[in-house]
């Protein structure tokens, strides 16, 4: 005899799956047209061309701070690179390995760019709700695939392309979150020449460039986002109906 699901779980996931459908609605006729529109991305975007805006060039070498700073205490106790210390364990004098914790050879600090901090904020961000959004309009398009079965599949070709666009949109959103990161690791290389060699002023030019870089990066990085949004928006808007019933008897839609 053929079991069937509790009548109770079957109407918790029916509200599950019209929970879901709602939040993906929302994600494809609101969210993403209106990051695409003058609303959000397109005026930021619009906006950096003026001097005002924080992500014109112009901040840059203007936000960047190329002072060496000394230790933030004076007491600071600085031990010789290959000096060992020794502890003692019931009553025997026992040298301590590699594994000690060593006071920095250089123990002068430099400031990050608070400026740009700023922008890699919102650049996380906008990241964080792009992936998020892909998220819920993905398990939508999942939910609304009918069962394998032979024939009429043209329109389940479509939700898998869909689905590949919006993996991608995540990736693309993964990948320039983490730029975040390889920033700050390629400027705290920058940074630790300063500290070591403060006379050579090319290290200095170079952490200027580097945080001018930053700023066209950012600018860039929100034209991109905005051009996935377009793309996700045209090819999610152009095939709908499709998506909602990618086969003639399918039922199952946006509710």
């Amino acid at each position: 005899m053929a079991k069937s699901m509790d009548k109770e779980v079957t109407k918790k996931l029916e509200q599950f799956r019209g929970a879901v459908a709602t939040a993906a609605e929302d994600v494809i006729f609101h969210k993403f047209p209106t990051k695409v529109s003058w609303i959000e991305l397109s005026a930021l975007i619009d906006s950096t061309g003026t001097s005002d805006s924080p992500y014109h060039i112009s901040h840059g070498s203007l936000s960047t701070d190329a002072v060496v700073y000394p230790p933030p205490s004076s007491s600071l106790e600085v031990d010789e690179p290959d000096k060992k210390r020794k502890r003692t364990i019931d009553g025997s004098a026992l040298s301590s390995n590699s594994n000690d914790l060593q006071s920095p050879r250089y123990s002068n600090r430099m400031r990050a760019n608070q400026h740009i901090i700023k922008l890699h904020d919102s650049l996380k961000t906008e990241c964080s709700e792009l992936a998020d959004s892909c998220d819920k309009v993905k398990l939508w398009v999942n939910l609304t695939m009918p069962k394998i079965e032979d024939g009429d599949n043209f329109g389940v070709q479509i939700q898998e392309e869909v689905l590949s666009e919006l993996l991608r949109a995540q990736e693309s959103a993964y990948n320039l979150r983490d730029g975040v990161r390889q920033d700050h690791l390629n400027r705290a290389k920058i940074c630790s020449k300063i500290v070591k060699y403060p006379n050579i002023e090319d290290y200095t030019l170079s952490l200027k460039e580097h945080d001018e870089k930053q700023l066209f990066f950012a600018r860039q990085h929100l034209i991109d986002i905005r051009n996935i949004y377009a793309v996700l928006t045209d090819i999610l808007h152009k095939n709908i109906a499709k998506i909602r019933a990618p086969k003639a008897n399918n039922g199952v839609g946006l509710y």
